[in-house]
């Protein structure tokens, strides 16, 4: 399987100089070029057409969402259609306000990424990034959510988050071995932001049978934590 070509837009030394140097300690990703600047940046997504880049809001010239509005607007122009979203974009900020995340996604960001994140985390981010799933830092996941709860109609933006529902596999699962009436219980539970602790609570069970359900629920949904099996129950229409 190729590396995942990594290419990285920020303004602050250090933090481009350290994420250099994570992504060349992981063996499936290659660093393929930093800008300081969205000018230099924008040049550089457009010669090197990484898989994946890291883009900071806060760019001295012109802000990241500016920058990634325009490099969609370069790729839907490509006569070849095959050319057109080779990259994804994670938006790499200290903002988490609710204009800055959906301005973001509505410029054509795939993933939104807070710089407080851990390393691990953000290595993750683009690992599931590339592979075509959006990531969302926990941190600002109850923006999102509160918009699909909305639905696309009632944003400022007119273009849809990208989100993955449900994999053809997992529908198929659901199929077979749907929720039970206790997992939906629980998952609108998750849905709301309710912690184990509190789905116990609620619900009259120990916290251990609520983990047991949640692994279950995290299963059939092929959600790898409880914010990606929020999204993905709002998606496919599971609870309201």
């Amino acid at each position: 399987m190729p590396n995942i070509r990594v290419a990285l837009i920020e303004d602050h030394d250090l933090t481009r100089m350290g994420l250099k140097a994570a992504f060349k300690h992981h063996p499936d990703m290659e660093f393929v070029g930093e800008a300081e600047n969205a000018r230099r940046g924008l040049q550089l997504l457009m010669d090197r057409r990484p898989d994946v880049a890291l883009v900071d809001i806060g760019l001295p010239d012109m802000d990241g969402i500016e920058l990634v509005r325009r490099f969609r607007e370069a790729q839907a122009s490509q006569e070849n259609p095959a050319s057109r979203d080779e990259t994804k974009i994670v938006m790499l900020t200290m903002h988490d306000s609710e204009e800055a995340v959906m301005a973001a996604f509505a410029a054509g960001a795939d993933s939104y990424c807070m710089k407080q994140t851990e390393l691990k985390d953000l290595i993750v981010a683009v690992r599931e990034t590339n592979t075509g799933n959006s990531w969302i830092d926990p941190a600002i996941a109850s923006v999102v959510l509160r918009q699909l709860r909305q639905g696309p109609g009632s944003a400022d933006s007119d273009r849809t988050i990208s989100i993955n529902a449900l994999e053809p596999e997992y529908e198929q699962v659901l199929e077979a071995s749907p929720l039970t009436e206790r997992e939906l219980e629980i998952l609108e539970l998750i849905v709301s932001g309710c912690s184990n602790a509190d789905i116990a609570e609620r619900s009259y069970i120990t916290v251990g049978t609520v983990k047991t359900h949640v692994r279950s629920i995290l299963n059939k949904l092929g959600a790898s934590d409880r914010t990606e099996a929020a999204v993905r129950a709002l998606r496919a229409g599971l609870v309201s």
